[in-house]
């Protein structure tokens, strides 16, 4: 490494962790941040300190969890020293999944695949597992065979987390073992389809990427090229991502990974605390240094979360300390039920916003996106607008899909499921006719123009001329840019997508705001690849920083919420059966998760939280038992933790108190254990 004369006073910001991590030598380390203590600044000033240094930018691999937290980082780098600026631009930077994009395309040959293969996104894979399924008669089994959604997560299940089948099956999908032998003839099929289609699903551009680096010339080769390794959020690997890591370090050692143990909340995604846990025994020699200074939140919010975390079974001991001064001790409100816990936030909401603080600096959250329904009503009948995040995603839209699909067309024509997505778009076309219209376009060397010469139905007959015209246009000569495919595309669909849904307003704004992401493309490979990998999560995504007089507060889940913060947070259900959840209790490992997810949720608040618990809830299920049951606080808020908290009572002393009306000295209990006595006698007033 080639040390630089540059001055160094940049360094200066940094405290004593920061700066031992930023300025660290050779070798593996570990950075143990935790929340709000400046991860993404560390990792950021170590890529500008590592081009300081006369490290060669192109050989830094900057691994993180979305695109735009990679953008950020290497924003801050080139910001930091004026030198860098340009440099980053080389830095290999991105998620895991958009750098095996670019690895694999150097590697076809080997992996037996075509230079311009596209990548299926979650619908789509899941359609392809329907469509196998179907072929293979599952679907018509007197058991009712596995529905398309779980036989993907069977099969991520089962590649990401480097586990046989019949384990997968056992600890997550007991209700499908009877299924095994099926499952596996149905993934097989799935496997040798996507390859002979010249399609890629999520799963495999990790699983390609993990067998590459199994032959030792590629992984001395990548090795090489990757001097240092840098991997954000490493909380939220999963095995197999573990498993790449160790394999491109095969010709050297540097790898820094930073996350928080006590922030690994994605389990159901295959993620294991445990890559955090067992780094420093799968890369020996590894230093070990903790970001305790928290900057984000007051005092006595820190204290309750570093409470609540203390009590976790298995971590890296450490205790946060605040770098701001003392603030509003958190709340722990109980409430009667959902109507007062609604009436609470929604006062709390208007107070702070009079006082000052915006709504967008305001969030509400909650474990499920169902536990906001009856506040989002409340809500909307007093005006009071908000943004939701954890719904329905912007490329999960059908109209976006579909043109999507075409893209994919034009992009790898061996792509069958966005054939069958855009055929049976046309009038009078059903499965069984798009499938032979499929199979005409196949057997005349995969060209999409051929779909020209298929007898049509007379319904169907001047759209598909229309669509062959349109293909045919964009694929003679020179490709114009993306964006002006999309709005080519765009004159033969929008009248069509006018007929097809409900809505046309709406979906031609989102039309609208892909063709202006396309602007920002020079080829339709790269647009497809970024929308498919790191997607925006909403049309509001495209927008703008909001205008001043734009305003809204905000509803999340916590998973969504993770990475953010805000002045106020409300916690709301806190209590046992929601949070933690009772469809994640079945293990230890599941109870410790739930209790981080809420450390992360309290630990997203800056100056004021509030945690809610309503003593009981309403249902509408059945018409045979009471209306509405007790439950219990959130085991994770024990006495310990909440003698750190303000405990406020809303609810009514008949809900919280037990009654002592009735008769004096009478034994109910008795009377019930009678009933079953040869001799029992009711007394008079059960007669």
């Amino acid at each position: 490494m080639v040390r630089s004369s540059e001055d160094l006073s940049w360094l200066d910001g940094l405290n004593e962790a920061q700066h031992r991590a930023v300025t660290f030598g050779e070798g593996p380390l570990l950075v143990v941040a935790g929340a709000g203590s400046g991860k993404t600044r560390t990792l950021a000033y170590r890529v500008a300190y590592l081009i300081h240094q006369g490290v060669d930018p192109g050989q830094i691999l900057l691994l993180t969890f979305t695109r735009r937290a990679a953008q950020e980082m290497l924003r801050r780098a080139g910001s930091i020293v004026t030198r860098s600026t340009h440099a980053v631009n080389r830095v290999w930077g991105g998620t895991f999944h958009a750098i095996s994009n670019r690895i694999l395309r150097r590697y076809v040959k080997l992996l037996g695949l075509r230079r311009d293969f596209t990548v299926l996104d979650q619908s789509d894979a899941a359609d392809l597992i329907n469509l196998i399924r179907q072929e293979l008669d599952l679907a018509s089994k007197e058991k009712r065979f596995p529905r398309k959604q779980t036989c993907l997560d069977i099969y991520s299940r089962t590649v990401n987390g480097r586990e046989e089948l019949p384990a997968v099956l056992h600890r997550y999908f007991p209700w499908c073992e009877d299924w095994e032998r099926d499952l596996r003839r149905l993934f097989a099929r799935y496997v040798s389809r996507k390859q002979e289609r010249n399609v890629l699903d999520y799963d495999d551009l990790l699983l390609y990427w993990a067998k590459l680096v199994t032959d030792e010339a590629v992984a001395a080769e990548l090795g090489g090229q990757f001097g240092h390794i840098l991997v954000d959020e490493y909380q939220d690997t999963n095995p197999l991502q573990a498993q790449i890591l160790r394999g491109m370090r095969t010709t050297s050692d540097n790898v820094m990974a930073v996350g928080d143990d006590a922030q690994s909340i994605y389990g159901f995604r295959a993620a294991t605390v445990r890559n955090m846990l067992d780094f420093p025994k799968q890369f020996p020699g590894t230093t070990v240094i903790k970001l305790e200074e928290n900057y984000r939140s007051v005092k006595p919010i820190l204290e309750t979360t570093n409470r609540l975390i203390s009590e976790a079974k298995e971590q890296y001991a450490k205790e946060l300390r605040t770098t701001r001064g003392d603030g509003e001790t958190p709340k722990l409100v109980l409430c009667t039920e959902e109507t007062q816990q609604d009436d609470y936030v929604i006062e709390r909401v208007l107070t702070h916003f009079e006082q000052g603080i915006p709504l967008r600096e305001q969030a509400v959250l909650f474990r499920a996106s169902h536990l906001s329904a009856t506040l989002e009503v409340e809500l909307t009948r007093r005006n009071i607008p908000y943004h939701k995040y954890g719904g329905l995603r912007f490329l999960e839209a059908a109209h976006i899909k579909d043109v999507l699909a075409i893209l994919r067309i034009l992009e790898n024509p061996r792509d069958e499921m966005a054939w069958f997505r855009i055929v049976q778009l046309f009038d009078g076309i059903g499965p069984a006719t798009a499938e032979k219209i499929i199979r005409h376009v196949f057997e005349r060397q995969f060209d999409p123009r051929s779909i020209r010469d298929y007898p049509a139905p007379p319904a169907s007959r001047r759209q598909m001329t229309e669509f062959a015209d349109l293909l045919d246009d964009l694929l003679k000569g020179k490709a114009p840019p993306p964006a002006a495919q999309v709005e080519r595309i765009r004159k033969m669909y929008d009248p069509l997508m006018q007929r097809i849904y409900e809505n046309p307003g709406s979906r031609l704004r989102d039309l609208g705001s892909l063709e202006q992401i396309a602007t920002g493309y020079a080829s339709r490979q790269k647009f497809l690849v970024d929308l498919q990998l790191d997607p925006p999560t909403s049309t509001s995504d495209l927008a703008g920083p909001p205008m001043i007089d734009e305003d809204w507060l905000v509803l999340s889940t916590i998973h969504s919420a993770k990475g953010c913060e805000w002045d106020v947070v409300f916690l709301v259900h806190a209590a046992d059966g929601f949070l933690p959840s009772d469809m994640a209790c079945g293990s230890p490992e599941e109870i410790e998760e739930e209790r981080r997810l809420t450390y992360v949720a309290m630990t997203r608040a800056r100056n004021f939280l509030y945690v809610t618990h309503p003593l009981r809830y309403f249902h509408t299920w059945t018409s045979f038992t009471d209306r509405y049951t007790f439950v219990q606080r959130s085991r994770f808020l024990t006495d310990y933790v909440v003698d750190s908290m303000e405990t406020l009572s809303l609810a009514r002393e008949s809900d919280t108190e037990i009654s002592t009306a009735g008769q004096p000295g009478r034994d109910i209990g008795a009377e019930i254990r009678g009933m079953w006595e040869e001799d029992f006698s009711p007394p008079p007033e059960v007669l």
